[in-house]
C-alpha cells in the first residue's frame, strides 16, 4: 500500500513557480502493476522520486507499509567513482542481502561486461540504466518503480528485461512510467494519469490511456 497525504512539490523555473504535485491525497492499489501516465514535464519523474525518499516533497507525505525500489534509471542511485561491482555490494549491504548472490545476479544481468569492475563515471546512459535495472530485479521490493528501462538495450536484453520483471510483479506491485503504450499495456492493469498536479485513477488501463491521449490532443 502507497498513500498520498496532502503530497505537494514545486520547483521555480526562470522566476515562475512550477507546481507539479497539487495536494495530493490518494492511495494506491495493493498487488497492482500501474502505468503512470502524463505529458513531458507534468511531473511524473519528480513523483517517482518523492515515493522512492529520493526528492523531498514541499510539504505532506508518502506513507507505505512495504519495501520501494529507486526509480530504475535513475543515475543518482550510483555513485559514479565505484565500480558497478562496488556499488552493487555497497547497496546489498543497504538492503541486507547476500552481496555475492548480487553481485552474481546484477553482472550477468546487465551485460557490460569488462565495464562492471570499472568507475561508473565510464558508462554510457544504457549501462547505468542496465546496471540499475539489474540491481532492483536483482532485490525483492514489494512495489517497483520503473522509468522506461526496459526499452534500453538490444532485442534480446529487452525480451530479458520483460521476463524478470513479469516474474517479479507476480508477487509485488509496480508504478511504471513509459512513452511506450505497447511495454505499458503488456505490464500493467490499471493506471494513472497526472495533470496540472492532479493525480486520477484508473481501474481499467484503457480508461487511462484514453484520458491520457485526449489531455494530449
Amino acid at each position: 500500500m502507497i498513500r498520498f497525504e496532502n503530497l505537494s512539490k514545486s520547483f521555480w523555473i526562470r522566476g515562475r513557480k512550477k507546481v507539479v504535485i497539487d495536494n495530493l491525497n490518494l492511495e494506491l492499489p495493493t498487488g497492482k502493476s500501474l502505468a503512470l501516465l502524463g505529458r513531458n514535464g507534468a511531473g511524473k519523474s519528480t513523483l517517482l522520486s518523492i515515493i522512492a525518499g529520493i526528492l523531498a516533497a514541499d510539504s505532506g507525505r508518502v506513507v507505505s507499509d512495504g519495501t520501494i525500489s529507486w526509480p530504475v534509471g535513475f543515475g543518482g542511485s550510483l555513485n559514479k567513482d565505484l565500480t558497478g561491482a562496488q556499488n552493487v555490494r555497497f547497496v546489498a549491504r543497504v538492503y541486507g542481502v547476500d552481496s555475492e548472490q548480487l553481485i552474481a545476479f546484477v553482472q550477468s544481468f546487465a551485460e557490460i561486461g569488462q565495464h562492471f569492475h570499472m568507475p561508473v563515471r565510464s558508462y554510457s546512459s544504457g549501462m547505468r540504466s542496465r546496471l540499475g535495472f539489474g540491481l532492483s530485479m536483482g532485490i525483492r521490493f514489494d512495489t517497483y518503480l520503473i522509468d522506461e528501462v526496459t526499452a534500453v538495450g538490444d532485442a534480446n536484453f529487452t525480451r530479458k528485461s520483460r521476463a524478470v520483471f513479469l516474474e517479479r510483479v507476480k508477487t509485488a506491485s509496480a508504478i511504471m512510467v513509459s512513452h511506450q503504450m505497447g511495454s505499458l499495456r503488456k505490464f500493467c492493469d490499471t493506471g494513472l494519469v497526472l495533470n496540472n498536479g492532479r493525480l486520477e485513477y484508473f481501474e481499467d488501463l484503457e480508461e487511462a490511456i484514453r484520458r491520457h491521449e485526449k489531455l494530449l490532443a
